[in-house]
């Protein structure tokens, strides 16, 4: 009989929004999220739960504040500058690096958690935090859509 035990994805040293959105939901807790914006990108709008760690001083806070072997996903201001973190941490010996593609914006773009100065005032619903809350918004959504055709 095959294994129906649902698994979070693996790692991957470049990972889509919904790779890490589906690990954050599965509620695993052996990660880290470091965004390499400067300080007050970071403050206006940051995935929930990232550290803000900059460029200049990347590999000297890492070191000091993360474990070699721990699960870190890095994004930037632009997949250059997010590979380019990568790499700075990969030379400094971390082994687990995944550079999210598209950052920020692909995981807003996936209603991925957000926090930050600029989204004071939004209202979020609970899917924003809880998958089964999300797919029973999508439930209610469907069906409010098919009631209307």
């Amino acid at each position: 009989m095959p294994n129906v035990t649902p698994q979070p994805p693996g790692f991957h040293t470049q990972s889509t929004a919904h790779e890490l959105k589906s690990r954050l939901d599965w509620g695993e807790p052996a990660l880290t999220i470091l965004d390499v914006r400067d300080r007050e990108a970071f403050n206006a709008r940051h995935i929930m739960g990232a550290q803000s760690m900059e460029l200049s001083g990347l590999v000297d806070r890492a070191k000091s504040s993360l474990e070699s072997n721990r699960d870190i996903y890095v994004y930037g201001e632009n997949d250059a500058q997010t590979a380019e973190a990568a790499q700075m941490l990969r030379s400094a010996g971390f082994t687990r690096v995944s550079e999210l593609k598209g950052g920020l914006y692909a995981f807003e773009d996936i209603h991925g958690s957000i926090e930050g100065t600029s989204t004071a005032g939004e209202e979020l619903s609970a899917g924003a935090y809880n998958v089964f809350d999300r797919l029973k918004e999508y439930k209610e959504d469907t069906d409010k859509q098919k009631s209307m055709k």
